[in-house]
C-alpha cells in the first residue's frame, strides 16, 4: 500500500526490452537506501517489485498488461518518474490509501498556470469517471490529489507550487498522458451498486 505522497523523483537509467515486457533501471538517489530485492516501489503510481539492486539503482520488470494500462511504456532513458516506497504499519497516512494498481490513463487537455500554481483538466474514460466525485481523491502519476470539478468525461485538479516542484506533474504538458488510480472505496461502492442493479429481484 501507498499514500500518494511522492517522496522524490527518480531517473530512468536504462530500459531493456524483454518481450512481451520491459525491464526498467531507475536511479533513486537517497531513496534507494534500505531497499532490497523483492521490495515494492511505486513508479509513477504503479506498484513494481525490485528485481535487482545495485547502489542507488533499482531494476523493475513490467509485463504487457502494465505497459498497456500505464504510461511506463512511453518512458525513455532520462525520463523523470515519481517515487514512493511502500507504506509500513505505523507510518503516517497523509494522503489517502493507494494500492499502486493503475486503473487507466488520463490525457491532460487543459493546463492553466496562475503564477506558481496550476490548474489541470484531464480526460478519462467514463468507466473511471463513475468512480470520481468532487472533493474526493484521485492519484495522478502516483500523486494524491483532491478532485475539484468532475464532469462526465473529465476532471480537474489544482496543484500547489510545492507539488509542481517536487513531482513530475510540473512537467506535464497538454496532450501528455498520466497514470490514474481512483479511490479504492469508490471502486467497492460502484461494484456494490452494479451488483444490486444486475442481481435478480429477491422473491
Amino acid at each position: 500500500m501507498f499514500t500518494g505522497l511522492v517522496e522524490g523523483m527518480g531517473r530512468i537509467a536504462r530500459i531493456l526490452d524483454q518481450p512481451p515486457g520491459k525491464k526498467f533501471t531507475v536511479a533513486l538517489g537517497n531513496l534507494a537506501q534500505g531497499l532490497k530485492v523483492g521490495d515494492s516501489v511505486a513508479i509513477n503510481g504503479c506498484c513494481l517489485t525490485a528485481v535487482d539492486v545495485a547502489g542507488d539503482e533499482l531494476s523493475f520488470e513490467a509485463g504487457s498488461e502494465t505497459l498497456s494500462r500505464t504510461n511506463l511504456g512511453r518512458l525513455v532513458v532520462g525520463s523523470r518518474v515519481n517515487i514512493e516506497r511502500s507504506l509500513k504499519l505505523g507510518d503516517s497516512l497523509g494522503g489517502h490509501l493507494v494500492t499502486g494498481h493503475i486503473d487507466g490513463l488520463g490525457e491532460l487537455t487543459v493546463r492553466k498556470d496562475d503564477k506558481d500554481w496550476s490548474f489541470l483538466w484531464f480526460r478519462a474514460s467514463q468507466r473511471l469517471m463513475r468512480q470520481m466525485a468532487s472533493k474526493g481523491s484521485i492519484t495522478v502519476d502516483g500523486v494524491s490529489l483532491t478532485l475539484v470539478e468532475v464532469d462526465n468525461d473529465q476532471f480537474s485538479v489544482a496543484l500547489i507550487p510545492h507539488t509542481l516542484t517536487v513531482t513530475t506533474l510540473g512537467q506535464l504538458r497538454e496532450g501528455d498522458c498520466a497514470n490514474l488510480e481512483t479511490d479504492i472505496l469508490a471502486k467497492y461502492v460502484e461494484r456494490q451498486l452494479t451488483w444490486t442493479e444486475n442481481s435478480p429481484a429477491s422473491e
